[in-house]
């Protein structure tokens, strides 16, 4: 796989599977935190007085495929924080050049900011000497002119937590005296990363049978768990939206359209699970969550982007399924984030 190597862009620097066939996901490089970001204990980091939480000063770059990346996107809507943070949206397609800007093509746009024909030269620029992949989301500081973080799970609890005073009402997380606590959030997001939101990918770049059968063995027992999970609860952690069930959502809405097929998960669809598929359609149809959603770019990434998984490069059509259909999740509790929380 290709990646950046002292600054230069390589294409055969990158293996993305060990000697026994099982998919190896890198690490990523850039993990500053915004000032008054709330660092989870798990992380060895504390925020840096260098970025200040002000508006207009960060920018987002995403892809709207990439399940990671939608992560920010939907916060940075459900938060209302679309006025605050600008963004860019790169190309679902992502050849040996890595992810570039092509404005013409519907969905995406140019590098607003600087014009760049690769997000590797955002890399470049924060870091002449990088040697990392270049992935999204990049959080990417307009005053320092640099990179403050491309690690999706820290980028969320940055904007959860850092930019209070310029979003809206709503939190992701649990108030102070909620039964739920912020440490329930962060257990789950935890216990989710590695069989389901990674699972796919374990499953779907597994070079070996023994590495694809543990992948889907972990996979659809943790799907099977949490639909269990779901079955007298709306939300994943207490009752309200939090952190915890974007993260989940941004690999259900992708699963029966692209993981089933395309990365062998095929052992059941998402829509065929009694409390996921209402589950997900409720997290659908909560506001801010549907315009983030563009399932052409997923389709179109997934299937031509992986030659090794499907090398004709062929969009499957199906399925065809209805979001917006009536869930009758509300019946269980639970407070959805609306648009009068903007008031």
């Amino acid at each position: 796989m290709n990646q950046l190597v002292d600054g230069e862009w390589r294409t055969d620097a990158y293996e993305a599977t060990g000697e026994d066939g099982s998919f190896q996901r890198g690490e990523t490089t850039f993990r500053s935190w915004v000032a008054g970001s709330d660092v989870p204990d798990h992380v060895d980091a504390d925020p840096d007085d260098r970025f200040q939480p002000e508006a207009g000063r960060y920018h987002l770059y995403v892809s709207y495929a990439c399940p990671w990346a939608h992560r920010t996107l939907l916060a940075r809507s459900l938060l209302g924080l679309e006025d605050a943070i600008g963004v860019s949206v790169v190309d679902p397609y992502r050849g040996e050049g890595g992810w570039q800007f092509t404005p013409e093509k519907a969905g995406c746009t140019p590098d607003r900011l600087h014009g760049s024909d690769y997000l590797r030269e955002r890399y470049v620029a924060a870091d002449p000497d990088a040697t990392c992949r270049v992935t999204v989301p990049v959080l990417w500081d307009t005053e320092e002119e640099t990179i403050v973080n491309n690690e999706s799970r820290e980028i969320l609890r940055i904007l959860s937590t850092a930019f209070d005073d310029l979003g809206n009402d709503v939190s992701l997380l649990p108030a102070d005296g909620d039964e739920a606590t912020v440490a329930d959030v962060d257990e789950v997001i935890t216990e989710i990363y590695e069989p389901v939101n990674n699972g796919v990918y374990r499953a779907g770049f597994a070079t070996s049978q023994a590495a694809y059968d543990e992948a889907i063995d972990d996979l659809f027992g943790a799907l099977d768990h949490w639909d269990e999970r779901l079955a007298d609860r709306r939300y994943l952690v207490g009752d309200s939206l939090t952190e915890a069930d974007i993260c989940m959502f941004t690999t259900l809405v992708r699963f029966d359209h692209v993981y089933h097929t395309h990365f062998m998960c095929n052992k059941q669809f998402i829509h065929q699970y009694e409390h996921l598929w209402p589950y997900l359609r409720d997290l659908y149809q909560t506001a801010g969550v549907a315009e983030t959603v563009n399932m052409s770019h997923i389709k179109e990434h997934y299937y031509t982007t992986h030659p090794d998984v499907t090398p004709s490069g062929i969009i499957a059509r199906g399925p065809d399924l209805d979001f917006e259909a009536a869930h009758d999740r509300d019946r269980l509790g639970g407070v959805a984030p609306t648009p009068d929380a903007a008031d």
